[in-house]
């Protein structure tokens, strides 16, 4: 099959299209032909190796544990494993390899855990920009922040990918939402249902108080967003995006902080995480199909151009989600 294979960290140069040996389907695993695959901001640290931490997160101090980049997919599935029996071939799924990547490629082993049925009426390509950035998005405002109707919800990355969700999940629990973006993005996020937007070429976010502060970027001061967040607001951590490149920790040292801080005010300051699961995937196709939550796709390349899509990605700011198409 056709891949695209890393095997040093470095740029977009490094990734290139390769025929290697199809995956098999272990007794736990859904094969799938993939149709579409989406990029994140965690396939360009990956590729990178940046910040430089997360090269020995993942044991992998001097080139890629993983050589075929990818966590996001939809497709078709091709095989199941004998302990199968939720899905069989033919079904359209999505899903998110999660650490073990590999989605930029002809066919992807997925464990079943890590799968559902695609949203009936999204192409494959809008369903593959949903898994990965929608179930961060979905952990944050439900799990982690724990929105409620009424409240006050700011997102800072909300023309981003999982911003975009972010915007989308926390109006459908009810909460007033504004959204921070630059000012091309304004019209993109008015669009997803914000009820306040704040350009942060022209404003600052920090002088107003909010229940709920989302902070998807890693480009402000804990200060500031704990100013935000009030006496008692909550201050959601992330800072998945991409950067600069050539850091040492990234985002790791402000989450660090505000794990260290979180035990001595009175504010919560708690860190999103992602944990690939069907249930979550079940209960985002069941918004998509509702109408209450849309994906979003900037651009489609195909998987011969993926150091294209990624570059892109790194230079242009792009919006919502870039999507490979086999």
């Amino acid at each position: 099959m056709k891949a695209i294979v890393q095997n040093n960290y470095g740029g977009p140069e490094t990734l290139a299209l390769q025929d290697i040996p199809a995956p098999v389907a272990g007794d736990d695993d859904v094969l799938v032909e993939v149709r579409a695959a989406a990029l994140n901001a965690w396939d360009w640290h990956m590729m990178r190796g940046d910040p430089y931490l997360s090269r020995l997160m993942v044991g992998a101090p001097r080139r890629p544990k993983r050589t075929v980049r990818g966590r996001d997919l939809a497709g078709v599935v091709a095989a199941v494993g004998r302990n199968v029996t939720e899905f069989r071939p033919g079904d359209e799924v999505y899903g998110d390899l999660g650490s073990a990547e590999g989605a930029f490629a002809e066919f992807a082993a997925v464990p079943k855990g890590q799968v559902a049925r695609k949203p009936a009426g999204l192409t494959f390509e809008e369903a593959a920009a949903v898994p990965l950035a929608a179930n961060t998005a979905l952990m944050g405002v439900r799990d982690v922040a724990d929105v409620q109707a009424g409240q006050r919800v700011l997102v800072n990355g909300a023309s981003g990918g999982v911003g975009t969700f972010a915007v989308q999940l926390a109006k459908a629990f009810g909460a007033h939402v504004t959204a921070v973006c630059s000012t091309r993005n304004v019209d993109l996020v008015r669009g997803l249902g914000a009820d306040a937007v704040v350009d942060y070429t022209r404003e600052d976010f920090t002088t107003e108080r909010y229940d709920v502060v989302f902070d998807l970027v890693g480009n402000r001061s804990l200060t500031s967003l704990r100013r935000a967040a009030g006496p008692r607001g909550t201050v959601v951590l992330s800072g998945g995006g991409v950067y600069g490149g050539g850091s040492v920790v990234g985002p790791v040292g402000l989450i660090v902080r505000g794990q260290l801080l979180n035990a001595f005010v009175r504010q919560r300051l708690v860190v999103l995480g992602e944990s690939p699961n069907t249930r979550n995937l079940d209960a985002l196709r069941d918004l998509i199909e509702a109408g209450r939550v849309t994906p979003v796709v900037d651009r489609t390349y195909p998987l011969t151009d993926a150091a294209a899509a990624i570059r892109y990605v790194e230079e242009e700011h792009a919006r919502a989600k870039v999507v490979l198409s086999m």
